[in-house]
């Protein structure tokens, strides 16, 4: 069984996804390539002069598989309980984690089937978005939401910034106290 699915490999996918691997945590993201971001321009990402959406989701997988977390292009068609876990079930076979992150960006079909609560969207385009707490947790246990499919902002920066935040709350559950990714300067 793996630790964490992550559904989505946009911004806050591959961010909250790129923790979890990091943290030594069995890591499997899914993936449909569907990301809006590929059809971004990004100026306004702290840190990056500019950069190419679909260069900014490639170098989010990248990084993710850096530190060992798989990705595997498919669609995801279910999420159901299973045991201590969950079966997520997709076009080309099944899996089960502890946890699921669901990043589906504007896409909430998907979360609606496996029985997570929505409500109105605040974001231009955005008429539907999932119900979560303060630290990403969905109204099923086990299964949390991080971007824009959580009601944050569309920029890649805030989404980005939203899986990694979701993503140390589920490490953190995980290891059973508060976890924190601190890397330091190579000397």
């Amino acid at each position: 069984m793996l630790d964490v699915v992550v559904i989505g490999a946009g911004p806050a996918g591959a961010s909250a996804a790129l923790l979890t691997a990091k943290a030594g945590k069995k890591t499997l993201v899914l993936d449909n390539d569907k990301t809006v971001t590929k059809r971004a321009w990004v100026e306004n990402h702290y840190g990056v002069v500019e950069i190419s959406g679909p260069d900014l989701v490639e170098i989010g997988k990248q990084q993710v598989s850096k530190f060992g977390g798989e990705i595997v292009q498919t669609t995801v068609t279910n999420i159901s309980k299973v045991g201590e876990g969950f079966k997520v079930e997709t076009e080309n076979g099944d899996y089960e984690a502890k946890h699921v992150i669901v990043a589906t960006g504007f896409l909430v079909d998907l979360a609606e089937k496996a029985g997570l609560t929505t409500k109105p969207g605040t974001e231009p385009r955005v008429k539907t978005i999932l119900d979560v707490d303060a630290q990403g947790k969905t109204n099923v246990d086990g299964i949390w939401a991080a971007g824009t499919v959580a009601g944050v902002s569309v920029h890649t920066i805030v989404t980005a910034g939203d899986g990694a935040r979701v993503a140390i709350n589920v490490i953190s559950e995980l290891n059973g106290e508060r976890y924190v990714d601190h890397d330091v300067l190579k000397a």
